[in-house]
């Protein structure tokens, strides 16, 4: 879902389908696979506090505190009805997450509130201008040395992954999902000020490539 306060759009396009989000990226997406292999790029929880960015219905937030008991975890999310889902889904595993409603290019934390943050099939519902607002965003939250991991759509890897895709871009626009067919979301992490930035690996689903990337604030005292 788009998160940002000049071009909001909410999971799947119209509200009436948010209900069906969750079976929907279930079955297309592999995403108990990606998901997993996101988690596993943080590898012990990188400190007492993490953020899910666009967080949605709230899978990969309860993850994170399933995978992570001792951490403070927050979803940000600006659509009611999504983080509805999200905290009746919290509630049934058992875990705590604090929820925001925010638009998550104008953030409601404090600079350097979180050790890590992560991201799940969000970036791909921004212009390129909106994707730098946010990781800018997400680079001003994120402590000294913090890390953030996401997993979006990328180039597709052959050209029936590329065909794949069109159905994303029929739903989602072309003028976001272009971005991820270039592959470009790297290159912007690198000019927002991340280091350290990587393309970890790719996962073909129904629906194209998925993409697994990382990066690091700088810590402090280093040039």
């Amino acid at each position: 879902m788009r998160q940002h306060s000049d071009s909001y759009i909410p999971p799947l396009r119209f509200h009436f389908l948010t209900r069906y989000y969750d079976a929907l990226v279930r079955w297309t997406t592999r995403e108990k696979v990606f998901k997993e292999a996101l988690l596993a790029q943080l590898g012990q929880a990188p400190g007492a506090s993490l953020l899910d960015v666009g967080c949605g219905t709230a899978t990969l937030s309860v993850e994170l505190a399933l995978r992570f008991p001792g951490a403070s975890v927050v979803g940000l999310d600006a659509d009611s009805s999504a983080l509805a889902i999200a905290r009746a889904k919290a509630a049934d595993a058992g875990v705590r997450v604090a929820f925001e409603q925010a638009f998550a290019d104008r953030m409601p934390f404090a600079a350097e509130s979180f050790d890590g943050a992560v991201s799940s099939l969000f970036f791909h519902h921004l212009k390129r201008d909106a994707k730098r607002v946010v990781l800018a965003e997400i680079l001003r939250v994120l402590k000294s040395g913090g890390s953030l991991h996401v997993a979006d759509w990328g180039r597709p890897a052959n050209i029936m992954l590329r065909a794949a895709f069109l159905l994303v871009q029929a739903l989602d626009g072309r003028e976001t999902t272009n971005d991820s067919v270039a592959g470009v979301l790297p290159e912007l992490m690198s000019q927002a000020g991340f280091v350290g930035v990587r393309h970890r690996r790719d996962f073909a689903t129904p629906l194209g490539t998925m993409a697994l990337y990382s990066a690091v604030k700088r810590a402090s005292g280093n040039s």
